[in-house]
């Protein structure tokens, strides 16, 4: 049973390894300012992870210190959070699966509508009260000045790729047909376009194109690459805990069929 047991703590300092990159890719999307505005994925990552983390030590402990009790909490324990992270990767996958960028002629960068993203990642934004919140976070960094100074020139700026965020919140869309000045200071044709985000930009630094649906779709864009790249990290970390609580599990069955005999044979002598 002992060495059945040290299996067992082995193995779980394999899973505690594996919450780390699961809190860190948590830790890595509230440093974002996208998802630091939005604050939607970041902290249930973050709290799967620390559980995770908490339940790979308590099996830990169990299994060198053989204590019983704590290593069943640990096989009930670890397979609701792996549930619980299968849950996630595919709910990640399964927001993300729409919603990509369109070439617009001339252009190097792309440019998004709001349309093309899930229903539940537009509820997020749609809303004027949660809008207003964002745009707020949005207009505050430094992601439309830096532009000017990288891009003076018209072709310049039409030959970069610039971010989804840049390209739905700093301009307005290619389509209304403003002239370029700056990046965030066009002309306004003579004829403005029917398209309310055409309407709705202003050469107002603090305004730009922040209560634009092109702005909304590039936060979505943004947050879907970034989501992404987090999802990838969590299911790598899915597969080693499935892993790892597989024989967890049949390292717990042998120690306690070792157990079994053992007491069989102490019955006879």
């Amino acid at each position: 049973m002992a060495l059945s047991n040290n299996v067992i703590g082995a193995i779980n300092f394999i899973a505690f390894l594996l919450s780390v990159p699961v809190i860190g890719a948590g830790v890595w999307l509230a440093t974002e300012p996208d998802n630091s505005c939005v604050k939607i994925l970041q902290w249930p990552v973050i709290i799967l992870g620390i559980l995770i983390l908490l339940v790979a030590l308590a099996g830990l402990v169990g299994g060198f210190c053989r204590i019983q009790w704590l290593l069943v909490f640990y096989l009930v324990a670890m397979l609701v959070l792996i549930v619980l992270l299968s849950c996630l990767v595919v709910f990640v996958y399964m927001v993300t699966v729409r919603g990509h960028g369109h070439p617009v002629p001339s252009r190097a960068y792309l440019e998004y509508h709001l349309d093309n993203f899930s229903g539940w990642l537009k509820r997020r934004v749609r809303s004027s009260y949660k809008w207003d919140s964002i745009r707020t976070c949005l207009s505050s960094t430094g992601m439309c000045p830096e532009l000017n100074q990288s891009y003076r020139m018209a072709q310049d700026f039409f030959n970069a790729r610039i971010s989804p965020l840049q390209s739905g919140c700093c301009k307005p869309p290619t389509e209304c047909g403003y002239t370029f000045i700056n990046p965030t200071y066009w002309i306004s044709p003579i004829d403005i376009a029917a398209d309310m985000d055409c309407l709705q930009w202003s050469n107002d630094q603090s305004q730009l194109c922040y209560n634009c649906e092109s702005c909304k779709a590039g936060l979505l864009a943004s947050l879907k690459k970034e989501w992404r790249r987090a999802d990838i990290v969590l299911l790598i970390a899915l597969i080693g805990l499935i892993w790892v609580y597989l024989i967890g599990c049949c390292a717990f069955r042998n120690a306690r069929t070792e157990d079994l005999f053992r007491r069989y044979k102490q019955g006879y002598t």
